[in-house]
C-alpha cells in the first residue's frame, strides 16, 4: 500500500496547477477533470516516453490516429452494443444510481468480480446492503456504458453513433489499410494514443475512474501458433515501461484474470495492478484477443481481412495481443510514487521526486534578488539560453529564494539555477538539486552540459 494519501495528491495537483475539477466554476461534472499547465506537460511527457519506447525505437510498430466517431456497425460487430455493460442499482428513494459491484466491494464482500448478476443480487440482499444514503436498492440491471449520439441533421436509427469506449477498434478497422500501404512482416503492431469515453455509473477516486479518459494501446498482430511466446514478450515490455516511468517495482503486481471475469474477446489476460494511495488497483492490462475482432469485422463488413504471408504459405486471419495503458492512471501512479516528504532545517518539505525525463519543468531560473536590475538582466540571459536548449524551463522571481525552492520542489523541478552577485564576477551560477538540496557552482558556459550529465 502507498503511504501517500489521495487527498494529499489532489491538494497538490490543484494548488500547483496539475489537475483541476472539470467545469469547476459551475459546480463540476462528475468523472471529468481538466489538466492544468503542469499536468498537461507531465501527461505529454508520459505519452512521449511511451511513443519512443514502443514506436520510435522499433521497426515493427506503426502509429495511427483513428477518428473518435465511427460507423455504428463497428460497435455492433465488436460486441460493444450488446455486451459493454456494468451492473446498475438504483436508490429506491432518491433515484441515485450506483454500481452494484462497487457497493459490494465497499461492504467488504470478496470475489465480486467473479460473480454473475444473479449472485450479486443475492449478495446485496443477504448482506442487507443499502445505498450510500442508507436507502433500499433496486434489483440490478445491465447498463451500457457507451455514450450514444446522433451524426448529422437527422435523428433516426441510421444516424446513431457512439463516442468510442476504447481505441482498439480504430486499429482493427485499419488493419487492411496498413497492410496494403506498408506490407509489414508478421508479427507487427499498430499503436494509438487517444481519448475514450465510458458513461461510468459512479466515477470516483480522482482521475482513477473517469467518464472521459485517454488510453495508449497496442494491437500486436501475430500468427496464432505464436501467441504464448508473443504474449510473454509484450507483457515483459509492458512491465519494463512501468519501471522506465519510475514506478517502484515492489508496488507493481501481475494478476491473472479468471475466465469468468475476462472481456468477451479475451482468451487470456494479465492485469497489472499498482499500490495506489487508494489501494491495489488496476493500472493496465495485456490481453490475448485471439482473432475475435478481425473475424467479426470481416464477417460484418464482407471484407477479406486475411494476411497473406510473403513466403507463399496459407493466408490466415491474424490473432492479436493487446497491451493497454490507461494514461490518466499512469499520471496518478507517477504522482503517487513521486510524492515525498522529508525534513529540511527542522521543517517538513513536500517534493515530487519525478524522473527528470517526466518532470514538467526541467529547471527553474532565478535572480537572487528581483530588485537588482543587473542580476535580473543576467538571469534573463541565462533563462533564454536554457529555454532554447530545454524548452520546459521556468522563470521564478516570486518571493525569497527559500520559498522559490519549496515551490519548485513541490512541482518536481529537478534543478534550480540562481544568478547571484558572484555570477557578475566570474560567470558561475548556483545549481541546487531537488532531491538532495545540495548546491554547486557551475560556469554558465558549462551549465547545460553539467545539468544534462547530473
Amino acid at each position: 500500500m502507498s503511504e501517500t494519501k489521495l487527498e494529499d495528491i489532489v491538494s497538490l495537483a490543484k494548488r500547483r496547477g496539475f489537475i483541476y475539477q472539470g467545469s469547476e466554476i459551475y459546480g463540476g461534472l462528475a468523472g471529468t477533470w481538466d489538466y492544468g499547465p503542469l499536468g498537461v506537460q507531465l501527461k505529454r511527457n508520459i505519452v512521449d516516453a511511451w511513443w519512443k519506447f514502443f514506436v520510435e525505437s522499433r521497426e515493427d510498430v506503426y502509429g495511427i490516429d483513428a477518428a473518435i466517431l465511427m460507423n455504428q456497425k463497428v460497435w455492433q460487430a465488436s460486441g460493444h452494443v450488446d455486451g459493454f455493460n456494468d451492473p446498475l442499482v438504483e436508490d429506491m428513494k432518491n433515484k441515485k444510481r450506483h454500481r452494484a459491484d462497487h457497493l459490494l466491494e465497499d461492504a467488504g464482500i470478496e470475489n465480486v468480480a467473479a460473480m454473475s448478476v444473479e449472485q450479486m443480487n443475492e449478495a446485496l440482499k443477504v448482506n442487507a446492503i443499502k445505498s450510500p444514503d442508507g436507502n433500499p436498492l433496486s434489483d440490478i440491471r445491465q447498463f451500457n456504458m457507451m455514450f450514444k449520439t446522433q451524426v448529422g441533421a437527422s435523428e433516426d436509427d441510421t444516424s446513431v453513433s457512439y463516442l468510442r469506449p476504447e481505441t482498439a477498434q480504430g486499429m482493427f478497422v485499419n488493419f487492411k489499410n496498413v497492410v496494403d500501404s506498408f506490407s509489414p512482416n508478421m508479427p507487427f503492431a499498430l499503436a494509438q494514443v487517444g481519448k475514450s469515453f465510458r458513461n461510468e455509473i459512479s466515477p470516483r477516486d480522482f482521475i482513477f475512474r473517469l467518464r472521459e479518459m485517454e488510453l495508449m494501446e497496442l494491437e500486436v498482430f501475430i500468427h496464432p501458433d505464436s501467441w504464448k511466446e508473443q504474449f510473454e514478450i509484450w507483457l515483459k515490455l509492458q512491465q519494463e515501461f512501468y519501471i522506465y516511468l519510475g514506478l517502484p517495482e515492489d508496488k507493481i503486481h501481475q494478476i491473472e484474470v479468471p475466465a469468468e471475469d475476462r472481456a468477451h474477446y479475451s482468451k487470456h489476460s494479465i492485469d497489472t495492478e499498482f499500490d495506489f494511495a487508494i489501494g491495489q488497483k488496476e493500472l493496465g492490462g495485456c490481453a490475448y484477443r485471439t482473432d475475435y475482432d478481425l473475424k467479426a469485422h470481416s464477417a460484418a463488413s464482407g471484407k477479406n481481412l486475411n494476411y497473406i504471408p510473403k513466403d507463399g504459405s496459407v493466408p490466415y486471419i491474424p490473432h492479436v495481443i493487446e497491451p493497454t495503458f490507461g494514461l490518466d492512471r499512469l499520471v496518478l501512479a507517477v504522482m503517487d510514487s513521486a510524492y515525498s516528504v522529508d525534513q529540511q532545517k527542522g521543517e517538513d518539505r513536500t517534493f515530487l521526486k519525478l524522473p527528470e525525463h517526466l518532470a514538467p519543468v526541467k529547471m527553474a531560473i532565478s535572480p537572487l534578488l528581483k530588485n537588482k536590475p543587473e542580476l535580473v538582466a543576467k538571469a534573463r540571459e541565462v533563462f533564454v539560453a536554457a529555454k532554447k536548449h530545454y524548452g520546459s524551463v521556468l522563470w521564478d522571481d516570486n518571493g525569497n529564494i527559500g520559498k522559490r525552492y519549496r515551490r519548485q520542489d513541490e512541482i518536481g523541478t529537478p534543478q534550480c539555477v540562481v544568478i547571484d552577485f558572484q555570477t557578475l564576477e566570474d560567470d558561475t551560477v548556483t545549481v541546487r538539486d531537488r532531491d538532495t538540496t545540495n548546491q554547486i557552482r557551475v560556469p554558465i558556459a558549462d551549465l547545460l552540459s553539467k545539468i544534462n550529465n547530473s
